[in-house]
Formats: C-alpha cells, sequence, structure tokens
C-alpha cells in the first residue's frame, strides 16, 4: 500500500465505486464533491477543498437584517411577488449600475431572477427566438459548465472556442470568423472569467462590441465576479475605474449580476439582469413564434421568465435594494469585504509553484492576472485527469479544466473560497508530499 497523507486504499475504493473513471476529469463539480465528502467521511481526514466555487465569507448584516425585517412584517410571506421585481430593487440596482460601470439604464431596465442560472436559462429562452436562422449560442470559453448543460436541457446549439490563444487583437477574427456565418444568436463570457480568471482588456472588450453591432449579436455579459479584479480599486461609487464591460462598446449587452460571490447571498438566490435600453425596446419578427410580443423586454420578463418561477422571494430582494443602497450610498464598500479571496489565492498559488506546479491562465495580455476567487494550475508531466485523481490521495481537491471548455487539458480549477488560512499549512506539507513523490 503506497503511503499517502490519506488512506491509499480508502480512496482508491472510493474512487473504483465512483463510476467516474475511466475518465475522472469529465466528472461534473457535484459529482466531485460527492466523492470527496464519501472519502472524508470514511477516513475523517479533512481535505483542502477546491472543487467548488461556494462564497467563504459571511454575508453583510445589513442585508441579513434587511431580509429579517421583511419577514417580520408579514407582508412578503403571504403574497407573490411580481414576476419584473421588486420596485426598490430595480431602482437600486440602476443606480448601482449607473455609480459602477457609469451606465445609464432605469430600473424597468433591471429585471431580478432567481441567481444567475435563472438568468442564463431565461435568456437562452429569449436570444435564441430572436430570429428562425440565429439559433446558436457562442461560448467564449473556457466557461461555467452548467450553462451549456442548460442549453443540452433546452435542446440550444452551441460552439465554442477557447480564448487562450486568441488574446488582444487576435480575438477579432475569431469571433468574427462564427458570426458572419449568420448562426449566431449571441456571444457570453464571464468577466472575470470563471474558470481561468483572465479578465478582458478595454480593447477586447471594444473588439466584442463592435462585433455584436456589426452583426446584431447580443452579449450575455456574466459579471457574477464583479469588481473582483483587484488589480483596480472598483469600491468607489460614482468614479473611475469602474467595471469594465461591453455595455461601453455596444447597445446589443445583457449584462447578468449575482448577489452570490460579491454579497456572499448564494443561498437566497437573487440575480439581477440587466438589459440595454435599446435592446430593451427593440422589436424582433423571431419572437412572435413563441412570445405574445415581439419587444426583447417583454418577451425575456412575460414570456420567458415567466415559465420559471413566480418570481424572486420578497424578503431576498428587499435585503438586496438594501444592500444596493448601501452600497450606492458608499455606507458599505463591497470590495472590502470580499478581498480575502485575493489574499488567499496569493498564498495558495505561491505554494503551487513552489513545489513544482504551474498556472495554466497566467495573463491577460502583457500583465499577470489578478489574485481573486480562482486560478488554474497544473504539474508537469501529468494530465488534468492524472493530477485530479493523484491530489485525492494527498487531501487536495479540484476539478478539471476539461468540462468548462478550456483545451487545456492539462490544468485543474481551483477555488479559493473553501480554504481557510488556517488550513495553509495543511496544503503545504501535502503539496511537498506531492512533489517529492512525483518528481
Amino acid at each position: 500500500m503506497k503511503n499517502t497523507p490519506i488512506n491509499f486504499e480508502i480512496v482508491k475504493k472510493k474512487i473504483d465505486a465512483s463510476g467516474l473513471k475511466p475518465d475522472i476529469s469529465s466528472s461534473t463539480i457535484r459529482e466531485i464533491v460527492r466523492l470527496v465528502n464519501e472519502i472524508q467521511e470514511e477516513t475523517g481526514e479533512k481535505f483542502v477543498r477546491m472543487e467548488m466555487g461556494v462564497p467563504g465569507l459571511p454575508t453583510p448584516e445589513t442585508l441579513i437584517n434587511a431580509e429579517i425585517e421583511a419577514l417580520k412584517s408579514g407582508v412578503v410571506s403571504s403574497k407573490y411577488p411580481m414576476i419584473e421585481g421588486n420596485a426598490e430593487l430595480k431602482n437600486e440596482a440602476a443606480r448601482f449600475v449607473k455609480l459602477f460601470i457609469n451606465q445609464d439604464v432605469e430600473g424597468k431596465h433591471c429585471i431580478p431572477a432567481v441567481g444567475s442560472m435563472q438568468s442564463a436559462m431565461a435568456l437562452f429562452l429569449t436570444v435564441n427566438r430572436l430570429s428562425e436562422k440565429r439559433n446558436k449560442i457562442l461560448f467564449i470559453d473556457p466557461g461555467f459548465p452548467v450553462q451549456k448543460q442548460q442549453c443540452h436541457v433546452l435542446g440550444i446549439g452551441y460552439d465554442t472556442f477557447d480564448v487562450y490563444d486568441y488574446r488582444g487583437e487576435k480575438l477579432k477574427d475569431k469571433i468574427e470568423s462564427y458570426l458572419k456565418t449568420g448562426e449566431f444568436s449571441s456571444i457570453i463570457y464571464s468577466n472575470p472569467n470563471n474558470p481561468s480568471w483572465i479578465s478582458f482588456t478595454e480593447k477586447e472588450l471594444k473588439i466584442i462590441g463592435d462585433l455584436a453591432t456589426k452583426y446584431n449579436t447580443v452579449v450575455l455579459e456574466d459579471l457574477a465576479y464583479f469588481g473582483m479584479d483587484f488589480r483596480k480599486d472598483y469600491s468607489i461609487p460614482g468614479e473611475a475605474p469602474y467595471q469594465p464591460s461591453v455595455a461601453n462598446y455596444t447597445d446589443n449587452y445583457v449584462i447578468m449580476l449575482s448577489s452570490s460571490k460579491v454579497f456572499s447571498f448564494a443561498g437566497e438566490r437573487v440575480g439581477i439582469m440587466v438589459v440595454s435600453p435599446a435592446l430593451f425596446d427593440k422589436s424582433f419578427d423571431g419572437l412572435k413564434r413563441n412570445y405574445k410580443k415581439d419587444t426583447f423586454g417583454y418577451a425575456l420578463i412575460y414570456g420567458a421568465l415567466y415559465t420559471l418561477s413566480a418570481g424572486v422571494n420578497h424578503s431576498a430582494q428587499v435585503g438586496m435594494a438594501k444592500m444596493f443602497k448601501a452600497v450606492n450610498d458608499g455606507e458599505y464598500n463591497f470590495i472590502e469585504g470580499i478581498k480575502p479571496y485575493a489574499e488567499r489565492a496569493k498564498v495558495m498559488k505561491k505554494l503551487l509553484i513552489e513545489n513544482g506546479f504551474k498556472i495554466v491562465y497566467d495573463k491577460d495580455e502583457d500583465q499577470l492576472i489578478s489574485d481573486g476567487f480562482y486560478f488554474t494550475f497544473s504539474y508537469p508531466g501529468l494530465t488534468g485527469s492524472e493530477l485530479l485523481e493523484e491530489l485525492l490521495y494527498y487531501g487536495i481537491s479540484a476539478i478539471s479544466l476539461k468540462i468548462t471548455g478550456s483545451k487545456r487539458t492539462e490544468g485543474l480549477r481551483a477555488c479559493v473560497s473553501q480554504v481557510l488560512p488556517e488550513q495553509f499549512d495543511t496544503l503545504e506539507y501535502r503539496l511537498k508530499r506531492f512533489h517529492e513523490d512525483h518528481q
């Protein structure tokens, strides 16, 4: 039996029984979560868990107290919420967009959803009905695997490319090679990016925006990690620098905002879709095939969203409205509240590099990427599947880049949120052992 930090025989038994072989790198996030839970339960050993992107910081008191008060009022729990959302939340979301992205929108353009996963589902149901011919989505990868799963469930076609080799000016020709076919309704990406943590430069966002306008394509910009490129301070309301966005370069955009990471409010499921004012009121002939009216905003809210939920729960909307107001008024610095993620990433990346690992997605053009919620890593001589499996014997879990659409299949994604500073010594010991055993 091999001498590894976690009992070798138990880990091997659990992996063999999991049904995830022969290629464990194809496992979903939740499958890895289940496997690690089973190993921990039988061995009694705590893993350094980097596989799932869940918040690892407390929810701000402002948000919690506002939701409690809303529930105590007795009004919110007995009535269905309006499908278009709470008026106060919509108006504060519009203020937030102006103060932190420097874009003018109204409350009606800000539509609450049950988290960004529902936002994406509703948007996929809308953008792919704009035109009979434009029936595919272009993913700029790597990306969040579940969004592609949503496309599979909906029967929506898509294409994808890994942005790793197409940064800067090279991005233009690559995107245009898809859009000029006339098959694509939309482009989707996250910024900062899950899983790679790259951030598009202004030059790259302009390329995307200009092409979206040229080819009448809608950009779905996922800003789940809003302001979390910690190389710049985006925390001052109404002052530059502002969160970079494709909204500066096209009217064909929908921004997806999330409360999960920025406000550590994942459990209550509140996201916001911010639809460009021009797009909101724009008519598309194709929409009448599935919806009563042909305007984008109406079809999105009263067509697609209405079929997915009876609304976002009242108290969570009230909480988010108060949270946005505190941020907008300068009473709460949301960036300060999430900086520990960058501090953890800096330490963890250092420990990996010192023990022979490499950072896979390491630069935004000529700049090193920010330390933040995620990073990617590999180990020389091992495939992603081999690395993912081998690390389990050393009490370290992550997910493969393979499931994110990345072509860098030697790599894994690490999320820093569940790794507490008191685990750094354990992580260092296990990485040293791994390095000693694999040189």
